[in-house]
């Protein structure tokens, strides 16, 4: 298992994602930063950020 916390990257957001792979972490995580961030597009240095802070859970 694998886990974030988006407040680890964005601070004071409380979001958290406990998942099977990195892979369905960076998909959720893309969809919470479009909806709740309002981000258009994820820029290689956030996926690079979220990476980082993914730790086994």
């Amino acid at each position: 298992m694998k886990a974030f916390a988006c407040g680890d990257v964005v601070p004071g957001c409380e979001a958290r994602w406990v998942c099977s792979t990195e892979d369905e972490i960076l998909a959720r995580v893309g969809a919470h930063a479009t909806s709740a961030h309002g981000l258009t597009e994820i820029s290689p240095e956030l996926v690079g950020a979220v990476r980082g802070s993914i730790v086994a859970a």
